[in-house]
């Protein structure tokens, strides 16, 4: 939530315009408040839905397995993390915000897919290369063809 209303309240520093004629700051402040509504509605969730009854599974399927004092915290607080996905995921963010003005939007893209690709385990190579390849051409067609807006496809550091 914290994020999404940073990022709203930064593009409101940006000329919104209006919905026909786009301004630098819409889709920022549209996906700041997309953003931060998806955490409202999280935190919403944690604190409506019910705990599930001791030998209950979450989806209300009753479990054979023991299950020991509900109350005792669990000693591993990340141990439920999923760590594969939040550091692929990560990094795929990352490197496209450090290398598209350098690389450009398509070496950018297909980087960034590249990495994206690898949250999910189990994802062979060709696999990889097909959704980079996938996500590099829609963002051409969608951002370059479609919208019509002015960005270098290859960087200074390719030489472009």
């Amino acid at each position: 939530m914290g994020l999404g209303a940073a990022f709203s309240i930064g593009a409101l520093g940006y000329d919104l315009g209006s919905l026909l004629e786009m301004g630098p700051g819409y889709m920022p402040l549209a996906l700041g408040l997309v953003l931060a509504a998806l955490g409202l509605a999280t935190v919403v969730k944690a604190y409506v839905a019910p705990d599930p009854a001791p030998g209950e599974a979450p989806g209300g399927e009753v479990s054979d397995a023991v299950v020991p004092d509900a109350d005792a915290p669990d000693p591993r607080p990340l141990a439920g993390i999923q760590w594969r996905p939040t550091v692929a995921v990560f990094a795929a963010v990352t490197f496209f915000a450090f290398t598209v003005d350098g690389l450009g939007l398509l070496p950018a893209t297909f980087g960034t897919g590249l990495l994206a690709a690898l949250a999910r385990p189990g994802t062979k190579p060709l696999r990889a290369l097909v959704i980079a390849a996938g996500l590099t051409v829609a963002s051409w067609i969608i951002f370059v063809v479609l919208l019509q807006l002015r960005l270098a496809l290859f960087g200074d550091w390719l030489g472009g």
